[in-house]
């Protein structure tokens, strides 16, 4: 079985990675990956076949003064890709769907994202962000990513698409990322629009909802809907206002 191992690090003294890694090899683990996932945390990927090794490696870990067990599970994708790229994706503590990003992560923003859309059956995915953050250009680097093509049910990314009837058969498939600007949606659509949105929530393909603050207020849709919501800022102290965004949207109709 696979694991994610992490401890924190109490007392940084030399060779103490050494020690773990010595401890890890004589209770019979193999370190497949190691990397520091922040500055006072370590974490590993380790295979093994036998339950005892895991619970005598909790004990012992115990009994070290200068580390705390921090994880000793099986691996989930955030694990992955702090191992990947250094450090954790950071989660909401108020919406624990909701994972954030700033612009000098888009590398791991597009590997996260893209890991998601590589997943079988339907993914509805929200992005959060201001105009020109780079939402758009995001969910193309992960569909790239992912080996999917896209598919613009609604954007602003050139000029304004608005898509009143299902694309063609040979533009429905599972291999492609279907993208729902959530302000032009609703503040652009006709009733033909409309229908064609609810067609391509039920496909069985991966769905990316720019704006899914709007959508929610502006539909019959509620959060349950969402998979995951991810938000990206230009960074960690700007906030994701829609007020005079919508304000603005409202009046593309006048």
């Amino acid at each position: 079985m696979e694991l994610y191992f992490q401890y924190r690090i109490r007392r940084n003294r030399p060779g103490l990675l050494g020690d773990i890694a010595s401890l890890l090899g004589m209770l019979g683990f193999n370190i497949m990956q190691l990397a520091s996932v922040s500055e006072h945390r370590r974490g590993f990927l380790l295979l093994t076949d036998r339950q005892d090794s895991i619970e005598a490696l909790k004990i012992m870990l115990g009994s070290i003064e200068d580390v705390e067990l921090d994880a000793l599970r099986t691996p989930a994708l955030r694990d992955r890709l702090a191992l990947r790229h250094g450090r954790f994706i950071e989660r909401s503590d108020s919406e624990t769907k909701t994972y954030r990003f700033v612009r000098d992560e888009l590398g791991v923003l597009v590997d996260f994202m893209g890991e998601l859309l590589k997943r079988p059956g339907r993914q509805v995915i929200g992005l959060r962000g201001q105009p020109r953050v780079g939402k758009t250009e995001s969910i193309v680097a992960a569909s790239v990513y992912a080996n999917k093509r896209w598919f613009f049910v609604s954007s602003t990314l050139l000029k304004q698409t608005i898509l009143r009837s299902l694309p063609p058969d040979d533009f429905i498939s599972d291999q492609f990322v279907y993208i729902i600007d959530g302000a032009v949606s609703s503040f652009r659509g006709d009733e033909g629009h409309q229908r064609c949105v609810d067609d391509v929530l039920r496909f069985s393909a991966p769905i990316v909802i720019e704006h899914p603050d709007i959508f929610v207020r502006h539909s019959r849709y509620n959060w349950d809907l969402f998979d995951y919501v991810i938000e990206l800022r230009r960074d960690p102290d700007e906030e994701i206002q829609y007020d005079q965004y919508e304000r603005e949207a409202a009046r593309w109709n006048e």
